[in-house]
This record gives C-alpha cells, sequence and structure tokens, in this order.
C-alpha cells in the first residue's frame, strides 16, 4: 500500500486549486476507483479540495475521503499498519463531518446516542461507523468501550436511510450483531435478519451476499474469529451467484465481492479438510 505520506500530501500535476476543478477531477477519479492509481488519486484531489471549498460542501469531501480511506485498504493482503493509519484517518474525517452538525458537535462527549439522533448525513454515519470498527481488530479492548457507538451510527442510518449504498447500514450491523458476544449488544438471530434484509433491498449490490454467506454461513468464536461452519449450502448458493453475476452498477464494490467470494470459498474448503 503506498505510503501515507505521499499519499496524502504529494502535489498531482494538473491541479488547478479552483473547487469546481478539483471537485471535478476529483469525482472523475472517484469513480474508476476500483484501480489503485485512481484511489490515490481521488484522495488527493479531495485533500486538496478540503482546505478551499466553501463550507456547504465541506461535508460532502469530508464523506468522500472517509470512504475512500477505508476502500484503500481493500488494496492490501489486510490487517497492515498503513490499513490502520487509513482506518485512524477515515474515521477522523467521518468525525469531523458528523461535527458540522452542532447538536453532535455539542452533545458528543456528554451522550453520544442522543448526538448520533441529530445526524442526518447516511454517508457520514456509514464510513464513520466502517472505519472505527474496523480499527476494533486492532484493539479489541477498544471494541469493548466503543462498540456501542459504532453499533449507534448503524442503527441511525437505517432510521434515516436503509437503503444508502446497496442498504450497506443492513450488512455491517447484521454482521456486527452476528458476530457480537450477547453481553456487547450481540444476537444471532437479530443479526440475521439484518442481513437479509440488505438482500431484499440492494440484490444487486454483491456484498450483500458475500457479508450473508460469512457472518451467517460461518460460525464464530468469542473474538470474532472464524471457528467453523454453520450453513454450508448457503455460502455455497450466495458466492456463486456473486461469481456469476455482473458488475453492474457498483464497480468497485462488486469488484471486491468476487475477490472476496473467491477467499471465502477458499476459506470454507480449509475448514472441510480440517473436518
Amino acid at each position: 500500500m503506498t505510503c501515507l505520506s505521499v499519499l496524502f500530501l504529494s502535489a498531482l500535476p494538473g491541479a488547478s486549486g479552483s473547487p469546481p476543478n478539483l471537485l471535478a477531477q476529483a469525482d472523475a477519479a472517484f469513480s474508476e476507483r476500483f484501480e489503485p492509481a485512481r484511489m490515490e488519486e481521488a484522495i488527493s484531489y479531495y485533500e486538496e479540495a478540503l482546505s478551499i471549498v466553501p463550507v456547504q460542501s465541506e461535508g460532502f469531501v469530508l464523506d468522500r475521503l472517509a470512504q475512500c480511506c477505508y476502500e484503500m485498504t481493500t488494496f492490501s493482503p489486510g490487517n497492515t499498519p498503513d490499513d490502520k493509519d487509513l482506518f485512524e484517518k477515515g474515521k477522523e474525517y467521518g468525525l469531523r463531518s458528523l461535527r458540522l452538525n452542532p447538536d453532535f458537535a455539542r452533545l458528543e462527549e456528554k451522550d453520544f446516542v442522543e448526538a448520533v439522533g441529530y445526524i442526518t448525513d447516511p454517508a457520514a454515519l456509514l464510513w464513520t461507523a466502517n472505519n472505527w470498527g474496523a480499527l476494533f481488530s486492532y484493539d479489541p479492548l477498544l471494541g469493548m468501550i466503543d462498540v456501542g457507538k459504532v453499533k449507534a451510527l448503524y442503527e441511525r442510518g437505517i432510521e434515516i436511510a436503509e437503503d444508502y449504498w446497496g442498504a450497506s447500514f443492513h450488512n455491517a450491523l447484521g454482521a456486527m450483531l452476528v458476530t457480537l458476544p450477547s453481553f456487547l449488544g450481540g444476537s444471532v438471530e437479530e443479526g440475521r435478519s439484518h442481513l437479509e434484509r440488505a438482500i431484499e433491498i440492494s440484490p444487486d449490490y454483491l456484498e450483500n451476499h458475500v457479508v450473508y454467506a460469512q457472518y451467517w454461513g460461518f460460525t464464530y468464536d468469542l473474538f470474532g474469529k472464524a471457528s467453523g461452519i454453520r450453513d454450508p449450502e448457503l455460502i455455497e448458493r450466495e458466492l456463486d451467484f456473486v461469481l456469476s453475476a455482473q458488475i453492474g452498477d457498483w464497480p468497485f464494490w462488486n469488484r471486491e465481492a468476487k475477490k472476496e467470494a473467491e477467499a471465502l470459498l477458499k476459506a470454507k474448503e480449509g475448514f472441510e479438510d480440517e473436518g
């Protein structure tokens, strides 16, 4: 993965310094961000635009940066120091976007759940939560402390825009509830209902099928690590669907879903060989 100092601080040739032009270039790169170089360009353009865009555009740019930081980690083998840096940066961009809401900023420290109730920006909710939740794998104690805050972000997203980004609030909350122990708010059946609701809302967002296969098809231990197979037929059905489907309207995440589907089928084979 590209060094963060290069990724965020290096200037791109041809950048105009004009907010409309920078955002147009950033959006063009964003649409092709399944190519790592274009993802880097998108982040660099949005980063440059952040300091000069008008106030009304600041939330949009912060949300895009939070999203791109999260998505950039998909190009690495996973759980690398660079990934952690990206998740931390993405979380901070997301929180900055949330704090543009004065009521959230006023209540964040006093009552986070109440503060989240004032947010109406689904992008800020989703990408803040995704980055924050991803950090739990690096620090399980942090996860035990902050899991309720991330859960509140997903739940608020479902309240205001359950279909946002292919129903990602449902698939993310479902995965969380399936793997969390009950004393931290986990519920296997409630989690399954969210996973199935995501597919019901957005069947063409292939990540929903991958997440369903991953978190319902497999079983997990108390630390959230896959420990076995719960439903092998479901895994095969959902992942075969993903691998045979068209890329469609989700060029980044449907490509990612196909990569993840292949990896999960290999994981399934591994558990079956152990058995």
